[in-house]
């Protein structure tokens, strides 16, 4: 995957200029604060050289009256300051996450196969809270303090040219010594970024996958395997506490350093006449001290600026990586819409490979004519399933074509294609809910005689009329408080209940005892009358009425026909079904 590496022009195009209003009315809000910061070190110079020297009580109450309404102006300003910009970036922070949980759903299959689920959650839920630092508390603090310090540095000059001409020089070389030091921390951070991912990843794998860890007494494996990925956290995280340590040492070095002679030169200032062109009174000097502090604090705060700056960049990098990716429904490829079809799918010498070099599937031709039934079996790893992904255009062919009523799939916008499909798959996935919600996912508003038409068809009614709260009940994440079978049958009725025009079923019966295979084979038939359906079964038994029964091996059709022909040839697929027969 190409890295991206986020530059400061970019985000501010894409993130601080879209909001513009928000920021320049916080950009006011922020000049109105620091400028009222800067009354009190400016007063101080007057409380000593003019009220306390000339003992004015008059001007002693106007500068306590000035100093308080500067110090109020400032709070309400923090105040709505905050509420302004932390707001705004939680609300940036919400729709990023939303487009990036768009985006992520938009990719190929083949990226999900690729990345661990724990660790796309880390991308959508963490790495876009860097906008907090860019919008909120961190643009304030890098803003706000900036321009604090070139105000402060401009009133510095005006005090003592010579004090500022030397407090620059530890200054200069603190800001070089940062600048190389977070360029060395960002790939730090992108790193940290990716290994909170795979640790996330595999917590969520090890969560979701408990009953197996205890069946096989793995426990101590598995934390260890949790503990190391944890350890390399630290690491990480201990690199980078190490870098902004360092920064944090040297500001203070310098910067103390600066203090120091200060101290030196503007003492041997005040000893002189006052007739000297140098001359600092006791005010000016106490006034450059004060406003030394205004530039140098934010200063020694780019630690922590920086820190906060460089780990938004570093998430957004990684942001960036999915927002740049190509979606599945490429629109520049994909321009053709679909308003109906028939059903009507053909395979044209279509070959696959899920590595380059290495086809699980080659030159495989076939039709299968709208209403008819195709039936694929083979020994596992044959490419059956890979087949069926094609057929549902979760994967692209290498070459070859795959086409729907002629229309070439590849060239076919997703959306209006899947509208007419319906999927069954052997290990089927069922949302944490009820079943009454699991059957409705794809149509959310079907009537209830929909529904309990779907129900009735794929014999859920069967198990779920002994349960308190029938299709109410809970089922637990994937639906672990059900069993195979169940699962099975609500997968089935969820199917029926989007009514298709083409029906994949990838093992569809392979978690069914006797009984409820039976029923479902009748449910099943009522499906599939006026529907092209592709099927996939080790269970050569519920295939005999297929129009056509492809045998694949190594990713080829072996053999072609119906059940009774290939019986006849007493080739591979004979084989198969009197094996199954003996069991």
């Amino acid at each position: 995957m190409k890295k991206n590496k986020i530059t400061f022009a970019h985000v501010f195009k894409t993130i601080i200029w879209p909001k513009r209003k928000v920021v320049f009315l916080g950009l006011i809000l922020i000049l109105i604060s620091r400028s009222a910061s800067l009354i009190l070190p400016g007063s101080s110079k007057y409380l000593i050289d003019e009220v306390i020297v000339n003992k004015d009580l008059g001007m002693l109450y106007n500068l306590i009256l000035v100093v308080i309404g500067a110090i109020l102006i400032q709070s309400v300003t923090s105040y709505l300051l905050t509420q302004l910009l932390s707001v705004q970036a939680q609300l940036m922070i919400s729709e990023l996450r939303v487009n990036v949980q768009r985006k992520i759903l938009s990719l190929p299959i083949s990226y999900f196969d690729n990345n661990k689920s724990g660790a796309l959650v880390s991308r959508i839920m963490t790495d876009v809270e860097g906008i907090r630092n860019l919008i909120g508390t961190g643009l304030v603090q890098l803003i706000g303090g900036t321009l604090t310090a070139i105000v402060s540095l401009i009133l510095l000059i005006n005090i003592s040219p010579l004090m500022t001409v030397y407090v620059l020089v530890p200054v200069i070389i603190f800001a070089f010594i940062a600048l190389k030091a977070f360029a060395k921390i960002r790939p730090i951070f992108r790193n940290r970024g990716v290994i909170n991912a795979n640790v996330t990843g595999r917590l969520t794998e090890s969560l979701n996958g408990v009953r197996v860890i205890k069946g096989f007494n793995a426990e101590e494996q598995e934390n260890r395997i949790f503990q190391k990925g944890v350890d390399e956290l630290f690491q990480n995280v201990k690199k980078s506490l190490t870098a902004t340590s360092l920064i944090t040492s040297t500001s203070t070095f310098l910067l103390g350093l600066a203090s120091a002679g200060i101290m030196g030169i503007g003492g041997a200032m005040m000893i002189k006449e006052p007739t000297d062109p140098s001359y600092l009174t006791y005010g000016e000097f106490l006034a450059f001290t004060l406003y030394l502090g205004f530039m140098i604090a934010p200063i020694v705060q780019m630690s922590n600026i920086g820190t906060q700056l460089t780990e938004a960049f570093a998430g957004l990098d990684r942001t960036q990586e999915i927002m740049n990716m190509d979606p599945e429904d490429n629109e520049l490829v994909r321009t053709k819409s679909l308003d109906k079809i028939d059903g009507n799918i053909k395979f044209e010498n279509v070959s696959f490979a899920y590595l380059e070099g290495k086809e699980v599937v080659r030159n495989i031709s076939f039709d299968a004519p709208s209403g008819s039934i195709i039936a694929l079996v083979g020994t596992s790893g044959s490419g059956k399933s890979t087949i069926a992904g094609l057929a549902a255009s979760f994967l692209n062919p290498l070459s070859g074509k795959v086409t729907i009523d002629g229309i070439d799939l590849a060239q076919v916008k997703l959306n209006t294609y899947r509208q007419y499909l319906g999927v069954v798959l052997q290990d089927e996935f069922l949302f944490e809910g009820t079943i009454r919600e699991n059957i409705m996912f794809p149509r959310p508003y079907a009537t209830d005689e929909e529904l309990n038409s779907a129900v009735k068809a794929a014999y859920v009614n069967e198990f779920t009329d002994r349960f308190e709260n029938g299709l109410d009940t809970m089922i637990g994440e994937r639906g672990v408080k059900l069993s195979g079978g169940q699962r099975q049958r609500i997968a089935i009725a969820r199917a029926i209940l989007a009514n298709p025009r083409i029906i994949i079923l990838d093992e569809a019966t392979s978690n069914l005892d006797t009984e409820s295979e039976s029923l479902i084979q009748k449910s099943l038939g009522e499906l599939m009358k006026g529907r092209t359906t592709l099927v996939i079964a080790h269970r050569l038994s519920t295939i005999r009425q297929a129009n056509q029964i492809l045998v694949i091996e190594n990713g080829q059709i072996f053999e072609q026909g119906t059940h009774q022909e290939l019986i006849d040839l007493q080739g591979r697929y004979y084989e198969l079904y009197t094996y199954q027969s003996r069991i």
